[in-house]
């Protein structure tokens, strides 16, 4: 499965100068905890939730102090046609929660630790669903285990 597969796409995406107040609404309108720092398409950053409440307003900032002043700046990405295994190998590695996708230097998408929790909770479904169907297609009743029979 590729990263393209998984992600939430379009990412949700400000400029650097865009105001924490104008940020927090955004992340409120679309219900994401985080928002890529985007300007003439180049990614220069993420700002999480946490970020706004603790180094920006919990920080003594200004409402509208632009979200550049709060963002993470070194962001991890991967490309969107990565095979989903390079993605969990970098939520391991380095711990974020979230990853910007890139296809080139463009961002198309935001991959985090919940689209994976979805990924395995399908492919759980998926392998638990044939063991559910044999198991509901067996003849009910009292079964025998070592030729004992059932005693009610």
């Amino acid at each position: 499965m590729k990263v393209s597969e998984a992600m939430t796409a379009p990412p949700v995406c400000v400029t650097p100068h865009v105001s924490l107040v104008e940020v927090t609404r955004r992340m409120t309108e679309y219900a994401v905890g985080s928002v890529l720092v985007v300007e003439d398409d180049a990614l220069l950053g993420i700002v999480t939730d946490r970020d706004v409440a603790l180094r920006g307003l919990g920080g003594g900032l200004a409402p509208d102090a632009p979200v550049d002043r709060v963002m993470s700046a070194e962001v991890v990405t991967v490309e969107a046609d990565d095979d989903l295994q390079v993605a969990y190998l970098a939520f391991r590695r380095t711990g974020v929660r979230r990853l910007p996708v890139l296809d080139g230097h463009r961002v198309v998408g935001m991959l985090t630790v919940d689209d994976l929790f979805l990924d395995v909770f399908r492919r759980l479904g998926d392998l638990l669903g044939a063991v559910a169907w044999s198991v509901l297609h067996e003849p009910p009743g009292p079964s025998s285990a070592c030729g004992v029979p059932h005693v009610p």
